[in-house]
């Protein structure tokens, strides 16, 4: 049996190790030196604990990721099991283990329409490297080598290599002491409907989108663009649900124009939304390209897949023995990794997880919805468990509060403070718990989160910031 946590770790020991030695992603380093970091040591169900022992409501999955929830020990026997079966194989040109093949043909199951063939990574960034790889090889290979454009979206976030930096474009990403893929990727409006223009109405929002999309493919010239990516809700970049049939439409465009449709399910696929995948079973459309990873394994360890269509892989495996797809990873098809991937599927489905985020996630929305008449709450939105709320100064202007108020992170602070982890961004609070999350719980996380965003209030009203 384990040691209670405070008594298996030095808690100073190990927050002091982290702060000297380890460069966390994403480190804003004034204020990391000075607080360091919430260290975190066991797992169970939808909570951790942290190594002082102190146990949390984690309110944002690890980062969208545990979906079935931490401490599956039939996750951990299968993961144990195969690195002793088969620990690692290469899957270069003409090599394979058995979960690799095992996982892509339950995806091919599961993807919608077409989308048959699975190319494998170790991260959601990887996984849109190899689709606009993938649609670069696929355009040259039927003839079209100029379409090299991709078309992408502002808010939007896809990875956090130097292409999927580039690809991504969210205020806070763009560093200027980093250097991005010039002239490759041409960004459109976000499809953010709190933020549209005073006095247009959703259905017009949507039209000037659309028409915003026609009016760049006539720019560059069909002929020159490759693919338009886009996350079905935008995730990091607010949790943005897109306008009535927004995404139908530019689908159709795509369609018209021989513009691959890539849709970025690294967030919304495996159950956040109630489905396996969004884009047909909650919004209506079917990709030539999903990629997807995160909630694929769980989070239990790194995996990512690029699903894609039979009429894309029927055009860059059709004979040309000069023709290669020279991309791919080492630790492409990981047999470890893979076989967590397909007992990760077995569980979500044994559960019904589905069913369960889509019952508990509506009363999220509708629990959470409450917190909307709070003073500073400007928006509440999102769908089933992927929530998010917006905090303003004004909620008539929808004009933000100053940065230095830094009111998520204060929100946040006050939320960890009582047991509930939620994501701060900015302005914006954000939560993408387990699956497996309870109607109980779903109340507990509001009322806690409406307990501190009612002290930050009083607090910003003191110091006069409201």
């Amino acid at each position: 049996m384990l040691q209670k946590t405070s008594n298996r770790f030095n808690a100073q020991d190990l927050w002091q190790k982290d702060h000297d030695h380890f460069l966390h992603p994403y480190t804003h380093f004034d204020s990391f030196k000075k607080e360091g970091s919430l260290v975190l040591a066991e797992g169970e169900g939808c909570y951790v604990t942290d190594v002082s022992g102190k146990r949390y409501f984690d309110g944002i999955a690890g980062m969208w990721c545990v979906n079935v929830g931490y401490g599956r020990r039939e996750i951990a026997e299968v993961m144990a099991e195969q690195a002793l079966t088969l620990c690692y194989t290469t899957t270069f040109v003409d090599v394979s283990n058995a979960p690799a093949a095992e996982l892509a043909s339950k995806l091919a199951e599961l993807a919608p329409g077409s989308l048959n063939h699975v190319a494998f990574a170790t991260s959601g960034s990887c996984a849109v490297d190899t689709a606009i790889r993938l649609a670069h090889y696929y355009q040259s290979r039927r003839g079209e080598p100029d379409r090299r454009f991709i078309i992408s979206r502002k808010n939007s976030y896809h990875g956090s290599t130097y292409l999927g930096m580039s690809v991504g474009r969210r205020d806070g990403d763009q560093s200027p002491h980093f250097r991005y893929v010039p002239d490759l990727v041409h960004h459109l409006s976000a499809p953010y409907p709190y933020r549209r223009p005073e006095g247009m109405s959703l259905e017009a929002f949507s039209d000037f989108l659309v028409e915003e999309f026609r009016a760049k493919i006539e720019e560059l010239g069909a002929e020159n663009i490759a693919a338009f990516i886009a996350e079905p809700a935008q995730a990091s970049g607010g949790v943005t649900i897109p306008p009535p049939r927004y995404l139908e439409r530019m689908r159709d465009l795509c369609t018209k124009n021989g513009i691959l449709f890539i849709a970025d399910e690294i967030v919304t696929a495996f159950g956040r939304l109630g489905h396996f995948f969004a884009s047909k079973d909650e919004f209506g459309i079917i990709p030539d390209i999903i990629v997807a990873a995160k909630g694929l394994t769980s989070g239990y360890i790194p995996l990512s897949a690029t699903i894609y269509s039979d009429e894309i892989h029927e055009v860059i495996s059709a004979p040309d023995p000069d023709a290669w797809f020279t991309h791919g990873y080492t630790y492409s098809g990981h047999p470890v990794a893979c076989a967590v991937g397909v007992k990760n599927i077995e569980i979500i489905e044994r559960e019904d997880l589905c069913a369960n985020a889509a019952k508990v996630g509506d009363y999220l929305e509708k629990r959470l919805a409450t917190l909307a008449d709070l003073p500073i709450v400007g928006d509440v939105r999102g769908r089933r468990l992927m929530m998010c709320l917006e905090y303003v100064k004004d909620k008539r202007t929808r004009e933000k509060l100053s940065d230095e108020v830094n009111i998520s992170k204060r929100i946040s602070n006050e939320c960890e403070a009582n047991g509930l982890l939620v994501r701060p961004l900015g302005h914006l609070d954000i939560l993408s718990p387990p699956l497996t999350m309870t109607m109980a719980e779903v109340d507990f996380i509001v009322e806690t989160l409406g307990k501190a965003i009612r002290k930050a209030t009083d607090e910003l009203s003191r110091e006069g910031a409201l």
